[in-house]
């Protein structure tokens, strides 16, 4: 008698080559020139969900030729019984050699036991976990006792505006009792981590000018308050010395760390902390000091500077003053913050410390999403520990993530139960030179989300 298990195990070398042929489309959402090869994937996906045995899969094109979705559905277990939707990305972050590559960044490669390319991690690897799970309990004799709904965004890594418009126009069509968001990171390769809290997000570029355009450094050095000082100065107020946010306002509504995080917290940070060493090996850890480090990377809020670029860079000198000079910032946010309300708060203080001799100038990107914290007892919770339990032989510990998926907010919309199951890792440095995954990942990450469905089906019968 087949059944979903086996059948994955028996079946995953041709899992694996079916992977590495998704991983080989270059769904750069970022780049306009790589339209045709996102979609490409989403028909390479639309056919795949056909194949495999679901009822209907949607190529959803999206307005102003942007990325599209693709939405597929199963509703073999009958009117009456629960359904999970699982959400996924296919788009993929840019990526050339001489970024660092040691391999064709779309060429997948195996080594040690490691599958190294583009998207291997985020999130194609969840992608095919998920999708190959689905072929593994829709070929058993025995169905799923719940319905399926799969989302497949491609533009994730370019805004997700689209997704967001669509689920407000069509809450319908992705509406579920438990909505299953696979992507992230767990906290090593033998030690799975169910993420229960997530950061938001907000940005802006500042723009810092002074003089109408580049001037002779000789001529007017000494007269001109130079813009690349000026944002330096700017920036080196937005933080005391401890490595707090100096902003009136910023920390107003952050929720304090409950006595039930830093239990849960405590336990994951010998991990955080050995990834901290093999990943970051930077000098020293910085910033509030009477916070641990999963409490920094997942529990308080930061301000980051991004990017800062001005005047010649190039090759050699070039004594000019500069017109001007940008900064990229952006701002980790942690429940109760409003994003909305923080910009204003950054932007109304460094306009009152900026000095008669500037002017500065704001653009918005319209990236932003508030912070999520999920129900650490939910039943959706205590299913996906037995997933990761049965897939890893060990049980999951709880985070808070210090990324954001803003497509949590969205989920919580339309599904009564939100969980995220991660089945990369950190270091398997997605969106850097070198992506990769432990092959092993993608196995149990198959085994993960057919154990999912296993236990929600047998729960809610």
């Amino acid at each position: 008698m087949t059944n979903p298990y086996a059948y994955a195990k028996t079946n995953q070398d041709r899992f694996l080559t079916e992977y590495q042929e998704l991983l080989r489309i270059r769904t750069i959402s970022t780049q306009p020139q790589h339209a045709d090869d996102v979609a490409r994937a989403a028909e390479w996906l639309q056919a795949m969900m056909l194949r495999i045995g679901m009822d209907s899969a949607d190529v959803i094109l999206m307005p102003e030729g942007r990325c599209p979705l693709v939405l597929g559905e199963w509703r073999g277990a009958g009117e009456d019984a629960p359904t999970i939707l699982i959400y996924c990305h296919y788009d993929v972050q840019p990526a050339e050699i001489v970024d660092g590559w040691d391999t064709e960044p779309f060429e997948p490669t195996i080594k040690a036991g490691r599958l190294y390319c583009r998207g291997a991690v985020d999130s194609k690897l969840h992608v095919m976990a998920n999708l190959k799970a689905l072929e593994s309990w829709l070929a058993a004799e025995d169905k799923p006792k719940v319905n399926i709904k799969v989302v497949l965004e491609g533009e994730e890594e370019s805004g997700s505006e689209n997704i967001n418009a669509f689920v407000e126009k069509h809450p319908e069509r992705l509406a579920a009792d438990i909505a299953v968001i696979s992507d992230g990171a767990i906290l090593a390769p033998d030690q799975p981590s169910l993420t229960y809290g997530l950061r938001g997000v907000t940005a802006f570029e500042l723009r810092v000018s002074a003089p109408v355009s580049d001037l002779h450094s000789g001529h007017w050095g000494g007269s001109v308050h130079n813009p690349i000082q000026a944002l330096c100065e700017i920036i080196a107020r937005l933080h005391d010395e401890n490595g707090a946010v100096s902003v009136p306002g910023f920390y107003d509504d952050v929720a304090a760390v409950t006595a039930q995080d830093r239990t849960l917290l405590e336990k994951v940070e010998p991990f955080m902390q050995d990834e901290w060493d093999s990943v970051v090996n930077a000098p020293a850890l910085w910033g509030e000091s009477e916070y641990s480090l999963p409490e920094r990377l997942g529990a308080r809020p930061t301000l980051e500077i991004n990017g800062i670029h001005g005047g010649y860079t190039g090759a050699g000198m070039k004594t000019v003053l500069p017109a001007s000079a940008f900064a990229k910032v952006t701002c980790r946010l942690v429940p109760h913050q409003d994003p909305d309300r923080v910009l204003n708060c950054i932007v109304e203080h460094i306009k009152n410390i900026t000095p008669d001799t500037i002017k500065v100038d704001f653009q918005f990107g319209g990236m932003g999403a508030e912070a999520v914290l999920l129900d650490v007892e939910g039943s959706a919770m205590s299913a996906a520990a037995a997933a990761y339990t049965y897939a890893w032989g060990v049980e999951p510990v709880f985070e808070r993530a210090g990324g954001s998926v803003p497509i949590t907010f969205e989920c919580m919309k339309v599904a009564q139960e939100v969980v995220i199951m991660s089945y990369g890792l950190k270091s398997g440095r997605a969106h850097g030179p070198n992506e990769n995954i432990y092959l092993q990942n993608f196995y149990n990450g198959i085994q993960s989300t057919i154990k999912f469905i296993d236990v929600v089906g047998e729960g809610r019968r």
